[in-house]
């Protein structure tokens, strides 16, 4: 008689011991989708700050080669569709180029984004505000295509 009772002691403690390792077992794969989802999401921030370098830097060589005297020719905007954004799966940047500095340095782009034609300073005749906004869709979202716009935003204050 005492032999059956160890039999079914033994087995209450199987099943006791399999629910606590289903439990902990649950507990290490959620765990583990949500560092898959932060390192997605870390990711995606991370390509959009190097996006928005890498159009800075686009916008300040444009800037530095583009001849702002000939009329008509006034840079103000750089626009990028990368790897189809619509999709959610890319990247939207848009790059919007403002000028302060004298009217000679400034030329044609006086009529567009200028902050200031009074500059007195020779030193620094001419300096443009570059602002850059990258969007993304963060794409842990269930339905990518209809997710809201993450925007990183980055300016920069260059000297020509």
């Amino acid at each position: 008689m005492m032999y059956r009772q160890r039999e079914a002691f033994s087995m209450i403690t199987a099943i006791f011991v399999i629910v606590i390792m289903a439990t902990v077992a649950a507990l290490v794969m959620g765990t583990a989708g949500k560092i898959v989802q932060d390192t997605t999401s870390q990711y995606q921030k991370e390509q959009a700050v190097l996006w928005a370098k890498s159009y800075t830097e686009l916008a300040i060589m444009t800037v530095m080669s583009n001849d702002r005297n000939a009329t008509g020719n006034c840079i103000t905007d750089i626009d990028a569709d990368i790897d189809s954004p619509d999709n959610g799966q890319g990247y939207r940047v848009r790059t919007r180029i403002s000028f302060i500095g004298n009217t000679s340095e400034v030329g044609s782009c006086a009529a567009t984004r200028t902050f200031s034609t009074n500059v007195l300073t020779v030193e620094s005749p001419l300096n443009i505000i570059v602002d850059v906004y990258v969007e993304y869709r963060d794409i842990n979202h269930p339905n990518v295509a209809s997710a809201p716009w993450i925007t990183y935003h980055r300016r920069t204050l260059q000297k020509i």
